[in-house]
């Protein structure tokens, strides 16, 4: 087995549900939380970290609505943070795995986005994201940037899936985007993915890990409805300019697996499957 896993914003969920998952694989783990390290303070990291240790990234400002109203925190901690995990990392001789986002992307493919495909991201989150795989690879070559869209877990907290998951238990209709389209990747196989790629075998800085398949939010809506028993034509279909948000989105960021599973990175598979097991370990049907 690997070295040492050090995940840098166990806080969150890919955080919690990393450790998680490496911890019942009996693998040594270290979760630390913002608190613990603030990635935003240069050489702040290196205390927490030995020789062949195994970091993996996840500490960021995911909201994008929120990243788009504090530009500058957003940058500090997507971008400078980045870089400066990756120096800690360089500095001791451990290994990285920083997590990225399909927002680097500009929604203008007409087919999934692949690792060499041009970045042209259209809000703070994309543009601080971006520059945050700039300066890890620029500190850290032999890094791993791991991009991945619309992660959910759907159990009780503030996920697509599990926003869904309450509002199919209750009685009224909803509107749901029917006009962005992405990839929905569950949690718990992202982990799986980034453990592979922990354990080695995996080759190239770029790599893309997410559930196959592509839909809309409206998709994703009435397939959690459909799962739970609920009535999925409660969900209803409207344009994404209805309900116009703080950030723009790309309309189109499903990421293809075909370059990452050359490179050694097992395909996860179908999200509709991923989704049906994720709602089923988080409580089953509302019927």
């Amino acid at each position: 087995m690997s070295g040492r896993i050090v995940i840098v914003g166990a806080g969150g969920l890919v955080g919690r549900v990393l450790a998680g998952q490496a911890g019942r694989q009996g693998r040594d783990v270290v979760a630390l939380t913002s608190s613990d390290w603030d990635i935003t303070e240069p050489g702040s990291g290196e205390r927490h970290l030995a020789a062949g240790d195994i970091v993996v990234n996840c500490a960021a400002i995911t909201n994008v609505d929120l990243a788009e109203a504090v530009p500058e925190r957003s940058r500090a901690v997507n971008a400078v943070g980045a870089g400066n995990v990756a120096l800690a990392c360089a500095r001791v001789g451990a290994t990285l795995i920083h997590l990225s986002t399909d927002y680097v992307f500009g929604g203008d493919s007409t087919r999934p986005y692949d690792i060499d495909d041009e970045p042209a991201p259209l809000s703070v989150y994309g543009r601080t994201k971006l520059a945050g795989e700039h300066a890890v690879l620029a500190a850290l070559p032999d890094a791993h940037v791991v991009r991945t869209s619309w992660i959910f877990e759907g159990g009780n907290g503030a996920d697509f899936a599990a926003v869904m998951r309450r509002a199919a238990a209750g009685s009224g209709d909803i509107e749901m985007v029917a006009d962005q389209i992405g990839s929905p990747t569950y949690v718990g196989d992202l982990c799986a993915a980034l453990l592979q790629i922990a354990d080695g075998g995996v080759r190239g800085p770029l790599l893309h890990a997410a559930n196959a398949g592509s839909a809309s939010r409206f998709d994703q809506a009435q397939a959690v409805f459909a799962e739970l028993g609920a009535d999925p034509g409660r969900v209803h279909p409207i344009s994404g300019d209805r309900h116009p948000r703080p950030a723009p989105r790309p309309s189109y960021s499903a990421l293809a697996a075909t370059k990452s599973t050359a490179a050694g990175l097992t395909p996860l598979r179908p999200w509709r499957a991923a989704l049906a097991e994720a709602l089923a370990t988080m409580g089953g049907s509302l019927l």
